[in-house]
């Protein structure tokens, strides 16, 4: 069974407290043990032309799709959906099994983890 990816691209509403949000969402996936991980990022890029609004994206990885239906049904999330629901202006949700075209090498994990 492939890898299944959960991306979310948001854009605020006026006034929110992202940071209050993010805070939410790493407190949220820490307590789900079907979340594989959980990575964020908010764009400083892009032109507002091409972002429409949209600022963040957050992307959670499962090892298959029946973790992701555990995840949503998870009463924490059900919990969190509501505050984010009332939190954004616009969303735009994915969700995929995982295609993989190029492998990551294995000197680039290394690269990537911090030293001692």
């Amino acid at each position: 069974m492939a890898e299944f990816k959960h991306l979310v691209v948001a854009k605020f509403k006026e006034g929110v407290v992202v940071e209050d949000i993010i805070k939410g969402m790493k407190d949220l996936v820490s307590v789900i043990d079907e979340v594989k991980s959980f990575e964020w990022g908010q764009d400083l890029e892009s032109h507002e032309m091409l972002r429409q609004g949209f600022t963040h994206s957050f992307l959670m990885a499962f090892n298959n799709k029946e973790d992701y239906a555990t995840f949503l049904a998870h009463p924490k999330h059900v919990e969190f959906s509501a505050t984010f629901s009332v939190a954004i202006d616009k969303v735009i949700l994915l969700d995929f099994p995982i295609v993989l075209a190029k492998p990551i090498k294995p000197s680039d994990t290394a690269a990537a983890e911090p030293s001692a």
